[in-house]
């Protein structure tokens, strides 16, 4: 199953999205996530291009994990970690697919990092080895973790930097019938910017497996249903320009877009 979530009839609605033709449609009206029958099927199904997006998810939690690829740790120079390293983005950093990423004023370099996310869906808490991974997956989709790159050097710590509002567009749909062995297997994430490819990577070369984050993360902190985790960047990270168009892709999941500009007075 694919779902949105988008304004519909002045409120936030959850959206049942079908491919037709090669194209997505919104078809039908959901009462959450969580339940997969349509609650009202629309007279007239809506192009998802043509929809108002919103996040589609609306974690408590949204967790995130650094240089989890060998070849973005290197590209900015850092060392190739020996465990999981997190970091948490807030919920008011959420933009939907089609929103406009503003720059801050107080930030000279805003990049780019295009990634899969994962979406939780039950309550986990202290994964133990061995355990079905799969009941706790609800879906995937993608995301940007947009990093003021300068104010992360600066501060040395990186809630800041990660954290404006605007900086975790996700979208444009859940994708639940990806689970770990898709993802192990390996899914591509590619990033272009106003067109040229700039990532281009695969989750088979995570240097941490879905898995083992999961159970790091699960020893520490409790995830509950609908908690977002964004599984790291490929190499290829770099700047934005106001009036840029970034698009993030991964294969059988979708493609986000967005565009940036500075920020307003």
């Amino acid at each position: 199953m694919q779902y949105c979530r988008m304004e519909w009839a002045g409120s936030a609605a959850w959206g049942l999205v079908e491919e037709r033709d090669g194209a997505l449609w919104v078809t039908a009206l959901l009462a959450s996530p969580w339940r997969p029958d349509p609650e009202q099927v629309l007279a007239e199904p809506l192009l998802l291009d043509s929809a108002k997006l919103l996040a589609p998810v609306t974690p408590s939690k949204i967790v995130c994990v650094g240089r989890n690829y060998r070849d973005h740790a290197k590209e900015l120079g850092n060392e190739v970690p020996s465990e999981p390293l997190l970091f948490l983005k807030p919920p008011s950093s959420l933009l939907g697919c089609g929103g406009v990423v503003e720059m801050p004023q107080v930030s000279a370099r805003v990049d780019y990092e295009g990634e899969l996310a994962v979406v939780i869906g039950r309550r986990m808490r202290r994964l133990q080895p061995g355990e079905d991974l799969q009941p706790y997956l609800h879906g995937v989709t993608v995301a940007n973790d947009v990093t003021a790159r300068d104010l992360q050097k600066k501060d040395g710590q990186w809630t800041r930097a990660k954290g404006f509002d605007g900086f975790c567009p996700v979208g444009p749909v859940v994708q639940t019938a990806v689970g770990e062995a898709e993802i192990a297997a390996g899914l591509v994430v590619e990033t272009r910017v106003n067109g040229e490819l700039r990532q281009h990577g695969t989750t088979a070369d995570f240097l941490f497996s879905l898995r083992e984050l999961l159970t790091y993360i699960s020893a520490a902190i409790t995830l509950e249903p609908g908690d977002l985790l964004l599984t790291g960047t490929p190499a290829g990270v770099g700047p934005v320009q106001a009036g840029d168009c970034v698009t993030v892709s991964v294969a059988g999941v979708g493609t986000l877009r967005n565009c940036f500009a500075a920020e307003k007075p």
